[in-house]
């Protein structure tokens, strides 16, 4: 993917269209683009490789909370939500039960704190054996993640600024795709023009020196990693705040949405959204006491329902007239995510959702989701996310390093030559400019930095002209001067 400079800033194309002005404008969006946006695409490349090994940190940091005592079969779930109520005190009641997904593992009882933050509860960690107490920590969202995980997933999310944080990671998601398309399509033509170094493109020729050693390593690293790039940007973008929220509406406009579950006994009511992992809700506070058998009897009803894998979720009414909730969440393949909602007094089922009935798009989504996050192959998935998370890192400081060799002896690196739209057929200035408004529209995180880029740009070629012609301009007396001297 080649950013090697075509020409000096001030560059002016004729007229007349000429070959070459499609090429000539990939290198100065991909130059200009990840000049500017690099810093917070590679931020987002480390904080998401880091939170790609969250799992694998999780599992050793807290051992002691998530490992039963033994593999014994666990006592009734009534028992271990009482241990854990008395464990609480003051009356709580919670909100949502995870049971133990496995022989070994510990069961979650997760209460409100209106201490903690939004979308996070208080989780005791009960040994399904023993109904001892083993740990007391904070979990967020539908992923549940603990506090080192929340942390790091923050850092990638918002960089902890909170909502206004969340525009960085927008503007990262947004522009790695449009980086990553204009740097294939360079590599593209440079593939296409060589003959006998073909193959310097596809692994960096290390007899290579100087610029052509890191534009051989960018190439190469890029073209191994831009498929996944590509990939971390749709799926990144579909959490963002503004392109997100087009997204989904697109989405739910061609009934590509994801099936809701109706909870309320009379009417209707949606359920959590799909990417509760990096800022969903959390289940509110039950309307009373829910009773702990309760959680024993509607979770086998939904085993004879649905609820096919140990990874599941029990939430009690949440407010007046709703069912309970029976959730699987299990995001590894094969994908396990049906629900139940059930009348608690009336133990009937009040709706299902299942997973092999979702449209086309939301599989896609949730598939996506799960991939981005690490959790649809495990540790293998993990790791690819780690290593792509590394190569695209590599990428940013490659591009910087290549752009700082280029520079001259005083002052910075000349950018592309401007001016590739002026060489361009009416027709290829039509369809670029169509495609800059509609990618515009749905990622306003690339539409407006790219207007306030073309505006900038107008107005400091057009000053560079002036000054040029300025400086060529004869002074008031020097026709006259010219006179005398001819005489």
């Amino acid at each position: 993917m080649d950013t090697r400079p075509g020409g000096g800033a001030g560059g002016v194309a004729s007229g007349a269209p000429r070959r070459g002005w499609f090429t000539a404008l990939l290198r100065r969006l991909h130059f200009f683009a990840g000049l500017l946006v690099g810093p917070f695409i590679l931020v987002a490349a480390v904080s998401g490789g880091l939170y790609a090994l969250t799992p694998v940190i999780e599992k050793v940091v807290y051992a002691h909370e998530l490992t039963a005592t033994s593999d014994r079969t666990g006592m009734p779930l009534a028992d271990q939500i009482e241990a854990a109520e008395a464990y609480v005190g003051s009356g709580a009641s919670p909100v949502a039960v995870r049971p133990a997904p496995e022989p070994g593992a510990t069961t979650r009882v997760m209460f409100a704190d209106d201490t903690l933050p939004e979308s996070t509860t208080r989780a005791i960690f009960v040994d399904p054996a023993t109904t001892q107490i083993l740990g007391d920590l904070p979990a967020y969202g539908t992923s549940g993640a603990l506090p080192v995980r929340h942390w790091i997933s923050d850092l990638h999310r918002s960089l902890h600024l909170g909502a206004p944080g969340r525009w960085y990671s927008e503007l990262a998601a947004s522009w790695l795709g449009i980086v990553a398309l204009a740097g294939l399509g360079l590599w593209i033509g440079r593939f296409v023009r060589s003959r006998r170094g073909r193959r310097d493109l596809l692994r960096p020729n290390r007899s290579h020196r100087g610029y052509r050693r890191l534009s051989g390593w960018h190439s190469a690293v890029g073209i191994w990693v831009v498929l996944g790039a590509l990939f971390l940007s749709a799926t990144g973008i579909t959490w963002s705040t503004f392109a997100g929220a087009n997204v989904s509406d697109l989405r739910a406009a061609i009934g590509g949405a994801t099936p809701s579950l109706k909870t309320a006994l009379e009417g209707a009511a949606a359920a959590g959204g799909e990417h509760a992992e990096h800022g969903g809700a959390t289940p509110g506070a039950p309307t009373g006491a829910a009773n702990p058998p309760t959680f024993d009897a509607v979770l086998a009803i939904a085993k004879r329902i649905n609820v096919n894998t140990g990874d599941v979720e029990i939430r009690p009414p949440s407010a007046p007239g709703t069912a309970w909730v029976v959730q699987e969440i299990h995001r590894s393949f094969p994908t396990e995510v049906d629900a139940v909602a059930i009348n608690g007094a009336t133990m009937q089922v009040v709706d299902r959702v299942d997973f092999a009935s979702f449209p086309l798009l939301a599989k896609l989504s949730r598939w996506g989701i799960d991939l981005h996050m690490g959790s649809m192959f495990g540790l293998a998935n993990q790791l690819v996310l780690f290593a792509l998370a590394i190569g695209i890192a590599a990428l940013v400081v490659l591009g910087y390093a290549m752009w700082w060799k280029r520079r001259p002896t005083r002052g910075l690196a000349a950018a592309p030559a401007r001016g590739a739209l002026r060489g361009a057929p009416w027709w290829g200035v039509g369809a670029v400019l169509v495609v800059a408004v509609l990618i515009g529209s749905v990622l306003p995180m690339v539409g407006y930095p790219l207007a306030a880029f073309v505006v900038i740009d107008v107005l400091l070629g057009w000053w560079g002209r002036s000054r040029r012609s300025a400086s060529v301009r004869p002074g008031p007396g020097a026709s006259s001067q010219n006179r005398s001297s001819a005489r």
